[in-house]
């Protein structure tokens, strides 16, 4: 018999949180950001919800090639680029556009000798410096790029490094020196992430590249997804599966980390880190069970967690637990554990269940 916990993917929000995207950034194309098996939601089922898209994104060449043989013809970018000659080949097969950061990448598009074309992104480093070409260098990339015959196009892209603070001047500094490395070359242009989309409209461009906020996450610090028009596509459910009695003084789970300070009532629900729950998570942490929210009793362990359900009496075997998304916001989440919503979803392991609902 499988386990009750399971991931609920509403693909009906998805598409809403792409509309909000599409009211936000104008005449931009969307390219929608769907690596890490879209953050956990399942690439395929969130690709053909989102063909109304101009592209998507991804982080290895792999996934771009299981996105065509899932019948993906859209444009694709690798934003994790290649590195090997082998990879090449595969690019002008399938016809996916690599994000090109480094001259060695290049050379290695230089001397290819298949035939075919892609199109190519340069990466500018405009002050993260992580990945990409220095602005000096840019338009001889540009220029050597332009000149190579497996290349279709040339399009231009940067990557905000303090977006989620609107308050950080640090975006607006990025845009002009990527503006001052590319006005004027005619070639389209891409920096805004998601929260390049909700917070820094001058870095719309030509492409805007959205993820988190596609899943109903706020890429800001200081918002929720719900506070900016955006629903959870994610809600991740499991049940009641005991109810205890412990009496005051006694200790629960491992390491008899909480101790009941008057008679109490648990439930034990069936989900853990073995799901993706963080195991590291604060004192305050809650779930819903029908809708009432229970604190978390103790440590989270890799199958089961205990809540607390002493103030609602009518809990009972089989009840709904919901540990994130409708009505518990994610981001509520990942603050208790100390990180953010991206690795709480992209967490949610492979033994979970994605159920998908709201499908065209």
């Amino acid at each position: 018999m499988s386990r009750a916990v399971r991931a609920c993917i509403d693909l009906g929000a998805l598409r809403h949180n792409f509309q909000q995207v599409r009211k936000a950034v104008g005449a931009a194309q969307i390219l929608s950001v769907v690596k890490a098996d879209a953050y956990g939601h399942g690439s395929q089922a969130v690709a053909t919800a989102l063909m109304d898209g101009d592209g998507f994104g991804v982080a290895s060449v792999d996934e771009a090639v299981l996105l065509r043989e899932l019948g993906v013809h859209k444009p694709i970018v690798v934003f994790g680029s290649f590195s090997s000659a082998t990879e090449v080949p595969v690019l002008l097969q399938h016809d996916i556009a690599p994000m090109v950061h480094c001259r060695e990448q290049l050379e290695l598009l230089e001397q290819t000798s298949c035939s075919g074309q892609c199109d190519v992104w340069i990466k500018i480093d405009t002050g993260m410096h992580r990945v990409g070409f220095d602005e000096a260098e840019v338009g001889t990339i540009i220029s050597n790029t332009q000149r190579c015959a497996s290349v279709r196009r040339v399009l231009l892209m940067s990557h905000l490094a303090n977006a989620d603070d609107p308050e950080d001047p640090f975006s607006r500094q990025q845009i002009a020196t990527f503006r001052r490395c590319t006005d004027g070359r005619g070639l389209d242009r891409s920096v805004a992430n998601s929260a390049g989309v909700v917070a820094w409209p001058a870095s719309h461009f030509d492409w805007v590249r959205p993820g988190v906020m596609l899943y109903g996450v706020s890429p800001l610090r200081s918002q929720t997804g719900t506070e900016l028009g955006l629903r959870p596509v994610m809600t991740l459910k499991s049940e009641v599966i005991a109810l205890k009695t412990v009496l005051e003084g006694e200790h629960v789970g491992y390491g008899g980390a909480w101790t009941a300070k008057r008679t109490a009532r648990l439930a034990v629900v069936a989900c853990g880190y073995g799901d993706g729950y963080p195991r590291h998570t604060a004192a305050k942490s809650a779930v819903l069970i029908d809708g009432r929210r229970a604190p978390i009793a103790g440590r989270v362990s890799m199958d089961l967690m205990s809540v607390d359900v002493s103030m609602h009496p009518n809990v009972a075997l089989g009840d709904e637990v919901i540990l994130w998304g409708s009505g518990l916001a994610v981001e509520e989440v990942a603050d208790n554990a100390a990180t953010i919503g991206y690795e709480i979803l992209c967490g949610v392991t492979k033994r979970v269940p994605r159920i998908y609902i709201g499908e065209a």
